[in-house]
């Protein structure tokens, strides 16, 4: 089931991280009034009317010389025409129309994709009259807005959500497996898909992406089918260092998202590096399967040992995230990578397994008892009383208790960590929630 990707394009300084953070209701994209430096994570849901939809801010992803400015810009909508559902694109109100927004509009215009023109900063009723300039680029959509105090956005949202198809407008949910094989350029993706839909036993198929020129893959695999989610590398080639990383991003984190389980690919010779890591913890926030693969392990020197190393190593990065498994491969070579469907396979099982509510309670509320709560800042007993798992997508546990506001974070990691080691769960995060007794 795959929600909607929106993406927000515009030349620097527009507002499109402000726009980003309101829609949001976050501060994850830094603002200021100097163009290009949006840095960190740039992809956050947003709900409206109790619809969901993935959105990406593409700014800050511009070159620091001015030669490639133009360039960079042009390759950003470029991909943001092939890899989104719907396109917005901001302008500035007050310093009126430019050439520049004139070249973008033109792209935007050929696309078959539905496409918003947001003239931002317009923060009164005012100011509504400087939105006139921009109808000359022959948009049907034009909204006068403010990002900063989110003048007009209610009455654009409206309209953007009636021209998007949301997974419960679609048909009955795909039971099949759907796995993303994910990770930093070059760790060897592609390699790895191929090896495994090139395996005598598999048959391919290709089908249509339903929102974007991609293809996934179907995998029969023993007379299973495995749909391998398109995590392709690069269809184009960019001149623009910063736009490599973009479109690299874009790719990987909607390979997640449309995905049941994630196998993260690493470079055996490179280990775990920080852009892995905050692939890993998307991954986790949006409640995904995970398994880490050492690619490359043909190219490692190594003795009966190494590998425990590479395991602990990792594992001592991923900190809490200590439930995921991992397995060294080689995509060149085969080895092990049909030991990677079979782990994914049980990944995938664990992620949809219901524990009975009495097991639950007959095994975890003798351990609570023995290791109770600390007790509230006035002193009063923290009691729990009753457990029971909810959640179709992946484990929810609800926790029913007296003064539950007062259970610290460290409690609720030991009780996850009770769950795991008595009912599984490997590779699959989730969540712990207390209620109201």
């Amino acid at each position: 089931m795959k929600e909607p990707v929106v993406v927000i394009v515009g030349r620097p300084n527009v507002g499109k991280s402000t726009l980003f953070n309101r829609l949001t209701k976050s501060g994850k994209s830094i603002v200021d009034d100097v163009s290009g430096v949006t840095r960190d994570r740039i992809y956050g849901d947003v709900e409206w009317n109790g619809k969901h939809f993935q959105i990406i801010d593409t700014g800050g992803y511009v070159p620091n010389s001015l030669d490639l400015f133009e360039t960079a810009i042009r390759e950003q909508v470029t991909v943001a025409l092939e890899e989104s559902d719907a396109i917005l694109f901001v302008v500035d109100g007050k310093s009126g129309l430019t050439p520049f927004d004139e070249e973008m509009a033109g792209m935007i215009r050929k696309s078959s994709k539905p496409f918003y023109l947001l003239v931002n900063k317009v923060d009164t009723v005012q100011l509504s009259q400087n939105k006139l300039d921009f109808y000359s680029l022959g948009f049907e959509h034009v909204y006068d807005v403010s990002a900063l105090n989110g003048r007009n956005l209610g009455d654009f949202l409206d309209d953007l959500l009636s021209h998007l198809t949301f997974p419960d407008e679609k048909a009955a949910a795909d039971s099949r497996l759907h796995l993303a094989i994910i990770g930093k350029p070059n760790v060897g993706k592609s390699s790895l898909v191929n090896s495994l839909l090139g395996y005598d036993r598999s048959i391919v198929t290709d089908i249509p992406g339903t929102t974007r020129d991609s293809i996934d893959s179907i995998l029969k695999y023993y007379g299973e089918e495995i749909v391998l989610v398109d995590t392709a590398g690069l269809r184009k080639k960019t001149k623009v260092k910063e736009n490599i990383e973009f479109f690299a991003n874009v790719r990987t984190y909607r390979a997640i998202w449309d995905s049941d389980v994630a196998i993260l690919l690493l470079d055996a010779e490179l280990g775990i590096e920080n852009q892995d890591q905050k692939i890993i913890q998307e991954a986790v926030r949006r409640r995904k399967g995970l398994i880490i693969a050492i690619n490359k392990w043909d190219l490692i020197e190594k003795d009966m040992h190494t590998a425990k190393k590479y395991e602990d190593a990792i594992s001592e990065k991923m900190g809490s995230i200590d439930f995921v498994p991992i397995i060294t491969i080689s995509a060149i070579t085969k080895q092990r990578i049909f030991k990677l469907i079979e782990i994914a396979k049980k990944v995938y099982e664990e992620r949809k397994k219901r524990i009975p509510t009495h097991q639950l309670n007959d095994i975890l509320l003798p351990i609570i008892e023995q290791t109770p709560p600390p007790a509230t800042p006035t002193g009063r007993e923290v009691k729990i009383k009753y457990i029971t798992q909810v959640g179709d997508y992946y484990p929810i546990f609800f926790f029913f208790a007296n003064e539950h506001k007062y259970i610290p974070d460290h409690y609720k990691r030991f009780l996850e960590k009770n769950i795991r080691q008595n009912f599984g769960f490997e590779g699959v995060p989730m969540t712990v929630s207390f209620k109201e007794k």
